[in-house]
């Protein structure tokens, strides 16, 4: 049962990193756009999505709650001031979404907030895997770093890269589901979104090296290892390739499969750890009484009808946006008739 949840966590963890990272990445494109019309073609691309792909982080600690809760409690005094920040910042975001429409006088206010939320959040949430990956202060099993002990400058390099990873995917997603001068403009940024997420890795990989993080052991002793970042090389010659032939959707494909890459780097990096060098999985795993309990409500109930439920809403709002949907615009008809 523990292969099963962590097959579950691993799942909902890289399905929030994906559909959540394009629509944060959405957020802090949108200071590029020139005018109201660009912006909420933006917000159009994501509008019926971005509420949604945020559930995923909901399932996340759902599980670490239920089936890990040695990891929970564990991270949650290691990272309580980033996680709050984190989860103010997506509630600003989700607030000046729906406001910026019902206010003129202060929309560009609400556009100031709904970037800083979008930035804040996904700054945060590479920090936090920047310090999991050169390893907090635990001691038998317990956090011993204080309010800031996860704080570093490799950490600050890692939150700086993901939000280029993120604008790298949000600029895929609007280059698919925009046309006009929106798409032409993410077809822009593209190349320049890449060629960041690349020099980002390497200075990544370089201060890795010198500060001897823990988990390039693993790569050390397992060569076969190294076949999951070539993965994301061929990614990136893709995405390059897609951009300089203008194919709409392969630069967001691409850009998915690059992050798939690297959450298998780090997967497999921290295997059986879930908290490098710390805590193991075996160790973290609630009783098999309290696994096989939640197995029956959250495992083929709440896990399958988020999935359903994810895949519909994708499957019915398809193709690229169109007049009528720009977010916050209403039809000629009703402007005629007000």
């Amino acid at each position: 049962m523990i292969s099963f949840w962590l097959g579950v966590l691993a799942l909902s963890i890289f399905l929030y990193v994906t559909l959540d990272g394009f629509d944060l990445g959405v957020g802090m494109l949108l200071p590029l756009a020139r005018n109201e019309r660009e912006r909420r073609a933006m917000l159009a691309a994501v509008a019926p999505v971005w509420d949604g792909n945020e559930t995923w982080l909901v399932v996340n600690g759902t599980v670490l709650f239920g089936a890990f809760p040695l990891v929970y409690a564990t991270l949650l005094s290691a990272l309580y001031l980033p996680l709050f920040a984190m989860l103010a910042a997506l509630i600003l975001r989700g607030v000046s979404f729906e406001y910026r429409d019902k206010s003129v006088r202060f929309r560009s206010l609400w556009d100031r907030a709904f970037f800083a939320g979008s930035a804040v959040a996904s700054f945060i949430q590479g920090a936090a895997v920047g310090a999991l990956v050169e390893g907090l202060p635990i001691v038998d099993g317990r956090y011993v770093g204080g309010a800031f002990g996860w704080l570093s400058p490799f950490a600050l390099l890692c939150g700086a890269g993901l939000c280029l990873g993120y604008m790298l995917m949000g600029a895929g997603w609007l280059a698919y589901k925009t046309g006009f001068e929106v798409q032409r403009r993410a077809f822009h940024l593209l190349p320049r979104l890449l060629a960041g997420v690349l020099i980002f890795l390497i200075a990544a990989f370089v201060t890795a090296v010198r500060l001897d993080v823990p988990a390039l052991q693993a790569w050390s002793g397992n060569p076969m290892l190294r076949l999951v970042p070539a993965i994301g090389g061929i990614a990136a010659v893709g995405i390059a390739v897609a951009v300089a032939f203008r194919r709409p959707l392969l630069p967001f494909l691409g850009s998915v499969l690059l992050f798939a890459a690297a959450f298998g780097t780090l997967a497999i990096s921290f295997y059986p750890y879930m908290i490098p060098y710390a805590i193991t999985a075996a160790q973290a795993a609630a009783p098999a009484s309290s696994q096989d309990f939640l197995f029956w409500g959250a495992g083929i109930v709440v896990l399958p009808v988020t999935l359903a439920y994810t895949l519909a809403v994708y499957f019915l709002f398809k193709g690229r946006v169109s007049q009528s949907d720009l977010y916050g615009e209403r039809p000629a008809s009703d402007r005629a008739g007000a």
